[in-house]
């Protein structure tokens, strides 16, 4: 081989060793530990789901119950939380009480259905017992603050009532909307609540208000936080997000706070992450989405699977109406990977769309996570009159699903 070849070699075999270190690090910044040893955070994804027929079941037996005509029959919201006595509280938005009939119902279809004039309430809570429903509590459990507003309740968790308190009260995430024009059908976002509420009666003891949004000129920049939270190391981790979609954005983006265990109710106690780290009085800022392929859906949820975090959200885009996705991080702040494997689950015929994929850890267990989903009519023209032909179109729906490492 001739001088000059040897040269040629030599820095060919150096900037293909650099192309490889550089590649290198690429990989590990995108998978940043790996599956084994010791404090990992492995990439995690869906590896498979099923219909959960028997909790989607349960709902529609409880919901198709006569016996009783001041209780839930359909919502959507559909958040949960273990009681310390071992019972299961889940909270929803709007809600229908009243009788159910049928089938058939008055147009002759093979759909239970509700009158036209059932009572809608803003929320509700149902009690379930041994994985069996059993009773509706007086509803509305939290009134509205004001005329032209309400509340929605989200997340919620049994925690001290102040920080080293041996006494235990449910703490449950509120969202505050009020009544606006288009596109804001659904309501204006406008703060964030959270109300205490006594254990094992369940009495709301009171209301305090933790971010209030008002002052945010453009709603559609408003940050609600609750929509799911995450207890770790003493530390509870609130998730929120805005509405850009509400103004035809494909995606919204996603926030995060903390708060001690014990000062979910204190507004002085809550940090926020404001983009380098975690201060209170600070304004959000965003640790997922960038509005266009990646981002959130106004309602989605995050879970621990070991040490790694794995949202779920509605995906981006035209298929967010059926299509569940998700992300992955070692930390609340991310930075989250993703979008991963999508699944659409089932939906029942009509123009229905699915949203609010909530995880549910406490009905989960031996590598097996349940998620539920709320269906809904997709044109609010005739909404309401659809929903009441077919009960089963607002009532949640279940799915239970593996999780592992993408192939």
């Amino acid at each position: 081989m001739s001088d000059d070849a040897r040269v040629r070699h030599r820095v060919g075999t150096g900037l293909g060793l650099l192309l490889a270190l550089v590649l290198g690090a690429v990989l590990l910044s995108a998978f940043p530990e790996d599956d084994g040893g010791e404090g990992a955070c492995p990439a995690r994804t869906v590896r498979s789901w099923s219909a959960d027929e028997r909790l989607t079941s349960e709902f529609a037996r409880y919901g198709d119950d006569a016996s009783r005509t001041d209780d839930w029959t359909g919502g959507d919201g559909t958040h949960s939380v273990r009681l310390p006595d071992g019972r299961v509280l889940w909270l929803f938005s709007d809600t229908y009480l009243g009788p159910v009939y049928g089938p058939p119902n008055p147009v002759g279809e093979s759909y239970a259905w509700r009158d036209t004039t059932a009572p809608l309430v803003r929320n509700s809570a149902v009690v379930m017992r041994d994985g069996r429903l059993e009773s509706t509590l007086p509803a509305p459990l939290f009134a509205d603050p004001a005329p032209g507003s309400w509340r929605w309740p989200v997340a919620a968790r049994v925690e001290p009532r102040r920080p080293g308190s041996a006494d235990l009260v449910l703490r449950v995430l509120l969202w505050v909307r009020t009544a606006g024009q288009a596109p804001w059908i659904y309501g204006v976002p406008t703060a964030t609540e959270v109300a205490t509420l006594s254990l094992p009666d369940l009495r709301v003891e009171s209301t305090a208000r933790i971010l209030d949004q008002g002052s945010v000129a453009d709603p559609s920049r408003r940050v609600l936080f609750g929509t799911t939270l995450v207890e770790e190391d003493g530390w509870t981790y609130v998730f929120g997000g805005d509405d850009r979609r509400a103004v035809s954005r494909p995606a919204s983006l996603a926030y995060a706070a903390r708060v001690p265990e014990g000062g979910l109710a204190d507004p002085a106690a809550w940090e926020y992450f404001d983009g380098e780290e975690w201060a209170a009085g600070v304004r959000p800022r965003a640790v997922l989405g960038d509005g266009r392929r990646t981002g959130v859906g106004s309602a989605f949820s995050v879970v621990r699977d070991g040490r790694t975090y794995v949202l779920f959200t509605m995906a981006a885009g035209g298929s967010g109406l059926t299509t569940v996705t998700s992300y992955w991080a070692c930390s609340p702040t991310g930075p989250w990977h993703g979008p991963t494997r999508d699944f659409s689950p089932a939906l029942p015929d009509g123009q229905v769309a699915a949203y609010n994929p909530q995880t549910h850890p406490e009905l989960s267990g031996r590598g097996r996570l349940v998620l539920s989903y709320d269906v809904n009519w997709l044109e609010t023209t005739g909404a309401a009159a659809n929903l009441s032909r077919n009960v089963a179109l607002y009532r949640p729906r279940f799915v239970t699903l593996r999780l592992a490492a993408p192939r």
